[in-house]
């Protein structure tokens, strides 16, 4: 694998450091509603997933239902507060031009709100046309299943096992590895807690990067390195 067909970088807590302001404003909805949880809690235990997984799962937890209206209420909250305050993660733009393969975005985050967040902070011509995200593919399934990482793959030309995924998250790199790609785990947002890293190496990440400086080198490195080795 002398170079991988595509570079695969998830969005939220990647590219931008969207996650801890969508974890402040779902966790002040979900403890309203009667389920106490600070943002740093939710961004440990859910960054990665819809708000929708997120109150499910919660659900399922506590025993507490949850109005439906919830869910609409989140996502413009959400998108109020990013289209305001979202900001690029430093060295990023540098790192994605360091790409030079084809590169694409995989995203839980509606296709809308990925091209806004992205266009705010100057990074969207990088991705223009190869924005997936798993609420807008044909199945409609989000990670953790892999179906918007293949669906990426195959519009594309790529060979799942020869494409990298750039996570945050150890949904995002569960997703990631189920389609048989090569993941490096991200720790450099805003929304990072201690053993984060530990936490995405356990989850199949392949190595992880705090800085976007390193990445050029990893992919280069881990690139002569084939995992079937």
């Amino acid at each position: 694998m002398p170079q991988p067909d595509l570079v695969i970088f998830d969005c939220d807590g990647v590219l931008v450091d969207s996650e801890i302001i969508a974890a402040r404003i779902e966790a002040e909805l979900l403890t309203s509603a009667g389920y106490e949880i600070t943002p740093e809690e939710l961004a440990e235990t859910y960054a990665g997933l819809t708000f929708k997984d997120i109150m499910m799962r919660v659900e399922e937890k506590s025993a507490i239902p949850f109005q439906a209206s919830l869910i609409d209420r989140a996502e413009a909250l959400v998108d109020r507060k990013l289209r305001s305050d979202v900001r690029a993660i430093d060295g990023v733009r540098e790192a994605v031009a360091s790409v030079t393969v084809p590169r694409a975005v995989c995203s839980n985050s509606r296709t809308e709100r990925v091209e806004f967040m992205l266009e705010k902070v100057g990074l969207l011509p990088f991705f223009a046309s190869r924005i997936f995200s798993g609420l807008d593919i044909p199945s409609k399934k989000t990670k953790p299943a892999p179906d918007v990482f293949l669906f990426a793959a195959e519009k594309l030309g790529a060979n799942p096992r020869n494409s990298f995924v750039i996570e945050d998250s150890v949904h995002g790199v569960a997703g990631a590895r189920a389609a048989g790609m090569r993941v490096i785990g991200f720790t450099g947002a805003g929304h990072s807690y201690p053993g984060h890293a530990d936490t995405l190496t356990e989850a199949g990440a392949e190595t992880v990067i705090r800085r976007w400086a390193e990445l050029k080198s990893v992919i280069a490195a881990l690139s002569e390195w084939s995992a079937d080795a």
